[in-house]
């Protein structure tokens, strides 16, 4: 039911690329131009600044358009399930976006156990870290999102969700290191891996750590990588220790491939988070969100 036109600019928009407008929709660029044209002549206005090196950026009327496409698609995802639970049945598009650890280990089966049972409601998935997928929230990229650590923005409405613990483990590889737990000041002198700037893990950390006077600079942080991962798989070639979620090591902890070296007077723990823009939220991710809760 969308005008398509709408569609198609909001892509641009987002996208600021006509060729990825393109590809993403799965249309001639041509089309495109052709789709934008009928707007700009629809409502008398440019609604992109076109530069000689072919990028382009939002006018004023663009700017305005964006926000209220991003209105008018939401309002159409509340038609397509209140007009569904009129025949008893739930439909629309539910778009979720997960920080890394959660969308690795925790939400996939949750996604496919709410697939099974909701099969008219199609899905769309993004992942990224907990800073990422905040900012996928605000910019309505996305209805709901699950994510860790302890960012507190005033826009966002935080749900605890799932109870987490960080912890410190180092690879059965790793012979030269025998012990199995530590004093915090032993810390200062093991090489480390961390997770990146923006990660709720590298967040949770630091907050854990501070509150034993201890911050990231005594620390020997040999190298700090994007995905929990390429840390799990850069462990056995090396010497490091790394801190990473229970939730992500347990197969390799069964299969006895990492264990975890206890560290005195220091438990890291953190919950997952289901987030939503305050007011009023979407009917399908308040269906996500009691369905999720039950899955605990």
């Amino acid at each position: 039911m969308i005008d398509f036109r709408l569609k198609v600019f909001h892509t641009v928009a987002k996208r600021l690329n006509f060729t990825k407008a393109s590809a993403e929709l799965f249309i001639s660029q041509p089309a495109v131009t052709r789709h934008i044209k009928e707007l700009e002549l629809s409502f008398k206005i440019s609604l992109f600044e076109r530069s000689g090196n072919k990028k382009i950026s939002l006018t004023p009327a663009g700017e305005t358009l964006l926000q209220y496409t991003e209105q008018i698609f939401c309002v159409y995802r509340e038609l397509e399930y209140d007009m569904g639970l009129l025949v008893e049945q739930q439909k629309g598009i539910l778009r979720i976006g997960a920080s890394s650890t959660a969308a690795q280990y925790i939400i996939p089966k949750i996604l496919a156990r709410f697939r099974q049972k909701f099969k008219d409601i199609k899905l769309q998935f993004l992942s990224g870290n907990t800073t990422e997928i905040e900012q996928a929230l605000l910019e309505q990229r996305i209805d709901l999102g699950i994510t860790e650590g302890y960012s507190r923005n005033p826009q966002i409405r935080y749900e605890a969700f799932i109870k987490d613990e960080i912890v410190l483990i180092c690879a059965n590889t790793n012979l030269s290191f025998k012990k199995t737990s530590l004093r915090l000041e032993e810390l200062k002198s093991i090489p480390l891996l961390m997770r990146e700037p923006g990660s709720g893990t590298l967040e949770v950390i630091n907050l854990a750590l501070k509150q034993h006077q201890l911050t990231m600079a005594d620390l020997q942080i040999e190298m700090q990588l994007n995905n929990t991962e390429s840390i799990k798989s850069y462990l056995p070639e090396s010497k490091s220790l790394a801190f990473l979620s229970i939730h992500a090591i347990m197969k390799e902890l069964n299969n006895n491939e990492y264990r975890i070296i206890d560290i005195q007077d220091l438990t890291i723990e953190r919950p997952f988070y289901l987030i939503q823009r305050h007011g009023q939220p979407t009917a399908l991710a308040e269906l996500f969100t009691r369905f999720a809760q039950k899955q605990k």
